[in-house]
């Protein structure tokens, strides 16, 4: 007994569920359940409810709504790509961030509740070619998803903070499944809403966001760090630059880093099209499909878990490499089904694809990239993820764009499309070197 109490207190020994229940980590895992009831909320589900509503009467104009929500989104991830590399710099020089995500989240908050009174208003006029009151909310959300983002770089950088690097695959994967459990809670809105007048989701959605972040401002310090002599703020560009000069150094890392480009790619996109691919290839209607995601993200809670055991036991790579062949098979189902049974179990198996994808890759990043760099390849890692964003809506948005005098086809050949990005991804993982450091 006595050498097993002796273990217990050696690091990433200890009991895990002692180790969750601590301020900080429960904190830290609170911001999950807060920023996943506004990615549900506001990036899968009403917004795109909202557009489909004021746009798309038809099928045709169903696929025009759906190049609104993809460009949209591609928008917002433009703006990321400018500014992701910068945030892991700036982790890197200071130590901070918190501060940075308190900031970008009361921005996040700010956006989404304009987005509801201007979805309200009674504005008249035309801005772009778009009703003003339209086109403002569109604004609104271009910029509450880039703020929102772009606190996630700071909040992921975070998590090398709470723990040992063998804690680390637990602590994201209890941290994701938290995060997936607020989803639930998000979700309650639409018992408020219903079927009619998705907009006025949005202003309880930002509530509920900061009410959860909460706990992260007040409860999670962060780590003590020497300060690195401070240069201007375009000068982190030259670091990124010379970061990337530095590839030979660390091959594994950028390779890992292009593989995920085209993973995130795929997963990026169904998460913002998958509500009215729903609604219009199969049907569903809009309690039918809250019901849906509710069981993928009950899949994504489990997914999380047990992912955060296999990455500790199989090691990241081969764990990153099982998602995307589940995600494959998911994006496969979804694209080929013709009724509604086929829909439930694609959306469960993407359901343990995305929850899995997140515990994954935050662990595979913090075990390849040295810790005096940790911050970088973090900005870096999302960097990838945010171009892959762009392209990802781009392709398609212009998919549904040019092929939208065919109907629902439309919607079909760009999701197959994902599917071509998802085997690029694997195809480019099966080429690094399993670098897992043995325990």
């Amino acid at each position: 007994m006595e050498i097993e109490k002796t273990e217990l207190k050696k690091p990433g020994k200890f009991n895990s569920l002692r180790m969750y229940m601590t301020l900080p980590i429960v904190s830290w895992a609170l911001y999950d359940f807060a920023n996943t009831i506004f990615s549900s909320n506001i990036n899968t589900i009403f917004f795109p409810f909202y557009l489909q509503e004021v746009i798309g009467d038809s099928e045709v104009l169903n696929q025009i709504a759906s190049t609104f929500i993809s460009y949209s989104n591609a928008l917002a991830s433009f703006f990321l790509v400018l500014f992701s590399p910068l945030f892991g710099v700036m982790i890197d020089r200071t130590g901070r961030k918190k501060k940075y995500i308190v900031i970008f989240t009361l921005i996040t908050v700010m956006a989404t509740i304009l987005m509801g009174v201007f979805a309200s208003s009674q504005i008249s006029g035309k801005l772009f070619g778009l009703p003003v009151y339209l086109a403002l909310v569109i604004i609104c959300f271009i910029i509450a998803k880039f703020f929102f983002h772009s606190s996630l770089v700071f909040y992921d950088a975070m998590i090398s903070d709470l723990g040992t690097k063998q804690d680390i695959p637990l602590i994201s994967g209890f941290g994701v499944a938290v995060g997936y459990i607020g989803t639930l809670v998000g979700l309650t809105v639409y018992l408020f809403v219903g079927d009619d007048g998705f907009h006025e989701s949005f202003m309880p959605t930002a509530i509920l966001f900061l009410v959860f972040s909460l706990p992260l401002f007040f409860f999670v310090k962060d780590k003590p760090c020497q300060a690195k002599e401070k240069q201007t703020f375009l000068s982190g560009y030259k670091e990124i630059w010379q970061t990337f000069k530095e590839m030979k150094h660390y091959k594994s890392i950028f390779t890992f880093m292009i593989a995920y480009f085209f993973l995130n790619d795929a997963i990026a996109t169904t998460i913002a099209m998958m509500a009215v691919y729903a609604k219009t290839i199969v049907g569903f209607t809009t309690g039918k499909f809250i019901l849906l995601y509710l069981v993928s993200t009950v899949s994504s809670i489990i997914g999380s878990f047990v992912f955060g055991y296999i990455t500790k036991a199989r090691g990241a790579n081969k764990a990153v490499k099982y998602v995307g062949i589940l995600l494959l098979v998911a994006l496969a189902i979804a694209v080929g089904a013709v009724n509604e049974a086929m829909f439930w179990i694609a959306g469960s198996m993407f359901g343990v694809a995305l929850g899995s994808m997140w515990v994954t890759t935050r662990t595979y990043i913090v075990e390849l990239t040295p810790e005096n760099k940790r911050g970088q390849f973090f900005g870096l890692f999302a960097f990838s993820g945010k171009v892959s964003s762009i392209i990802g809506p781009l392709i398609y948005g212009s998919i549904t764009l040019i092929f939208a005098s065919y109907g629902n086809m439309a919607s079909r050949l760009a999701l197959g499309s994902l599917m071509i990005l998802t085997i690029i991804g694997l195809l480019v993982h099966s080429k690094i070197q399993d670098d897992r450091i043995p325990e």
